[in-house]
């Protein structure tokens, strides 16, 4: 009998997840960039105020900006290289199917609901500020509605990225032809 992951439906998804990781991955990669004009920002800054001591009216809300949209995209770079701080000190000696059984059960408890409803209220906060076409309170006042966008984006990012594992732990878990003690340390 073929395993779940070896059917053309298993095949099927396990392709789905390799691509939502490719994806993340890729999207990391490039969103890490951001880190330079964030630098250019604060050096500028740091240069204008005590250089000339003529500080800008933008550089603190776009450092923050910048930093924020690092931070947002990062989420989901963080998740596919399985980098979030993950309490398994109960599970790590566990065969690798009972951490998979662990952590499709925790991805449904937890991660989905928890993110579903977080990626519907983020899709939402965005549609208001772009409907309003939202401008920052502040002597600068730059359009923050693009930034929503972003958040909103990269939470369903995150999202998808969570389907992604779940798959993966889903295959392993069902897989019949996987070692059972794969994973355990003596």
């Amino acid at each position: 009998m073929n395993s779940p992951a070896r059917s053309p439906i298993g095949r099927f998804f396990l392709g789905l997840s390799a691509g939502i990781d490719r994806f993340s991955k890729w999207e990391g990669e490039w969103t890490s960039l951001l880190i330079y004009p964030l630098l250019g920002v604060v050096v500028f800054e740091v240069l204008m105020r005590y250089g000339f001591d003529a500080p800008t009216v933008w550089g603190f809300e776009a450092t923050t900006f910048l930093y924020g949209m690092h931070y947002m995209f990062g989420l989901t770079y963080t998740d596919v290289l399985d980098g979030h701080v993950r309490v398994d000190i109960l599970t790590m000696r566990a065969p690798r199917r009972v951490q998979a059984a662990i952590n499709v059960a925790t991805n449904l408890v937890f991660f989905m609901p928890v993110m579903i409803c977080f990626a519907w209220a983020c899709y939402k906060f965005a549609a208001v500020s772009v409907s309003q076409l939202e401008h920052n309170s502040t002597s600068w006042a730059p359009p923050i509605y693009p930034f929503k966008i972003i958040m909103a984006l990269c939470i369903f990012f995150l999202l998808f990225q969570g389907v992604s594992n779940l798959i993966r732990e889903l295959s392993i878990l069902f897989d019949k032809s996987a070692p059972t003690d794969e994973g355990v340390e003596p």
